[in-house]
């Protein structure tokens, strides 16, 4: 499998989502903000988390304009697999790969800790290593997470079973307990919590190791 993992001003997490990947076997090139194409043959793009352009103006905002959006946009377009984790969902979001907003908490304040997270559906290639109705324990460190969607998208997501993860003890007051969703082709993905920093011992957990070795079963060519 090879992904790409982009990197904005003010990325944090860059290091650590290629360090996942690379962790479960995959080859990971770096791609910067203003590259306008990404690298051939790539299988999966991870945006990862921070604070992509300050959050200035919105969370992610700025990054979705970003030229290397419109070639993300366009991998996904045509069926590439995507995974957007903090900041990265905020950026999936503001492209409108995925439905929905990111508000800031309910309680106003930045949050980092482990929390639980209920695994609604193992349909996809992000979520086929875990059982579902399980609970995983993955951290998060955001202060715009709060989920939120019209009653209509909330009502097609549930229907369609595209909620990824929902959280058991909501952190931040996202609607529907909603910690992750899929796009309708179950190809992209953005969550809040932080499966890379769940990858091994050294994480004090490892629960997030299943959504990498998920990925590397689905996407390297037998």
């Amino acid at each position: 499998m090879k992904a790409a993992v982009i990197t904005f001003p003010g990325s944090n997490c860059d290091r650590d989502l290629a360090l996942a990947f690379e962790g479960t076997g995959a080859q990971v090139r770096h791609v910067w903000h203003k590259d306008t194409a990404l690298p051939a043959g790539i299988d999966i793009v991870g945006i990862p988390g921070g604070f992509s352009f300050g959050d200035y103006l919105r969370c992610g905002a700025i990054a979705a304009r970003s030229p290397i959006a419109r070639a993300v946009a366009d991998f996904a377009g045509k069926g590439g697999h995507v995974l957007g984790v903090c900041n990265g969902f905020q950026v999936l979001v503001e492209m409108g790969l995925l439905p929905g907003a990111l508000l800031r908490n309910a309680n106003l304040k930045y949050i980092c800790k482990p929390v639980g997270l209920r695994v609604e559906t193992t349909d996809s290639a992000f979520t086929g290593g875990y059982r579902a109705g399980s609970t995983i324990t993955i951290p998060i460190a955001h202060h715009d997470g709060n989920y939120n969607a019209d009653a209509e998208t909330v009502a097609r997501l549930r229907g369609e079973g595209l909620v990824a993860f929902r959280y058991t003890d909501n952190p931040n007051g996202s609607v529907d307990d909603i910690a992750g969703v899929l796009s309708q082709n179950r190809r992209v993905l953005g969550m809040m919590p932080h499966p890379e920093r769940a990858f091994g011992a050294l994480h004090g957990g490892s629960d997030g190791r299943a959504m990498f070795d998920s990925l590397i079963g689905a996407l390297t060519p037998a």
